[in-house]
C-alpha cells in the first residue's frame, strides 16, 4: 500500500493517549502481550504495531535507508506501546527506547514503512526511535536511555552503511514540513553523537 496522504499530527495522537496517573508498578509487564518473533536488533523486545498503523516493505530493496530519525514520547513506555497498537491511532516507529534502563522494544520491522517522520519520503527512507519522555523534562533523559539509544543507532548505521553523523541522525524537527520540536532543546546531541560513535 502506497500512503500519499498526509497522516494526524503524531503529537497530537500521543498527546491524546496518556495513561491516567497510574505509576509503572501497577502496569503490566512488557512481555505480557507480546508475541514472540524474531527482532531485527538482537537486544531488543518484540512489541509489535498494530498492522494498520505502518506500510509493509521491502526495505532497503524498495527504499534506501538513508537516516535514523530521533524522537522523544511525549508519553509513558507502555503508554506509548499502547497506542502504537491501536489500529485507530496510524501511527508508529521502528523501536522505542524506555527511560528507567534503556529497555528497548521494536514495534515495527525495518523493512517495513513505520508511520513516525509526518513525511512520506522520510518514512520511507528512515528508521524512527522513539525515546520515553517529555521534550521539556531533561531527567527522562537517563544514562542509560543515551546509551542504549546510541548503540542501537550505531547498529543501525552500520548495517545500512550511514555515517554515524548529524546529516544522517536527526532530530525529527529536522524533517522538511514538520511541526515537531522534539527532541527538543534539552536533548544532548553532542553526548549522543559521540556514544553512537563508540558503539
Amino acid at each position: 500500500m502506497d500512503r500519499s496522504t498526509p497522516l494526524p499530527s503524531r503529537r497530537r495522537i500521543l498527546k491524546g493517549a496518556a495513561l491516567a496517573a497510574v505509576p509503572y508498578a501497577l502496569l503490566p509487564d512488557a512481555e505480557a502481550g507480546a508475541q514472540t518473533q524474531a527482532v531485527d536488533y538482537p537486544a531488543a523486545e518484540w512489541q509489535p504495531a498494530s498492522t494498520s498503523n505502518y506500510t509493509v516493505s521491502k526495505r532497503p530493496s524498495t527504499y534506501p535507508v538513508d537516516y535514523v530519525i530521533i524522537h522523544v514520547t511525549q508519553e509513558t513506555y507502555p503508554s506509548t506501546l499502547s497506542i502504537f497498537q491501536n489500529p485507530q491511532k496510524k501511527v508508529s516507529a521502528h523501536y522505542l527506547v524506555r527511560s528507567a534502563d534503556g529497555h528497548v522494544a521494536q514495534c515495527v520491522r525495518e523493512a517495513d514503512i513505520a508511520w513516525h517522520a509526518g513525511n512520506w519520503d522520510y518514512n520511507t527512507r528512515s528508521v524512527g526511535i522513539e525515546h520515553e519522555g517529555w521534550v521539556d523534562q531533561p531527567q527522562w533523559f537517563t544514562a542509560a536511555l543515551y546509551e542504549q539509544s546510541a548503540k542501537l543507532t550505531a547498529a543501525l548505521c552500520t548495517k545500512y552503511g550511514l555515517p554515524k553523523d548529524r546529516a544522517h541522525i536527526i532530530g525529527h524537527y529536522e524533517v522538511p514540513g514538520t511541526d515537531h520540536t522534539d527532541p527538543g532543546p534539552n536533548w544532548d546531541w553532542t553526548r549522543y553523537i559521540r556514544l553512537v560513535n563508540l558503539g
